[in-house]
């Protein structure tokens, strides 16, 4: 499965994506989840948590192809990256 997403994931967009997510989780099961940033511009704070809640609870593939998108991406991945080197 696959969340694609573009444009800015900010203020009412970053809830979406969370409204999204809520109905999208209990239809996951055993898939394996996809997060596509490559037409992504923006991300605010609110944006971020939103993305590395799916993050955390999926380890989901994130898929960038700016040098923006790959900086997004490592801070979305960053905090789960600091608790498994914690364990």
């Amino acid at each position: 499965m696959v969340i694609k997403l573009e444009g800015r994931i900010a203020g009412p967009w970053a809830a979406e994506l969370d409204r999204l997510w809520d109905e999208t989780k209990p239809t996951l099961a055993a898939r394996k989840l996809a997060i596509d940033l490559r037409d992504t511009t923006f991300a605010d704070s609110v944006g971020i948590r939103a993305l590395r809640t799916i993050y955390a609870q999926t380890q989901a593939e994130i898929l960038t192809g700016t040098p923006w998108t790959q900086y997004l991406a490592g801070e979305v991945t960053r905090e789960s990256l600091q608790q498994l080197d914690a364990e």
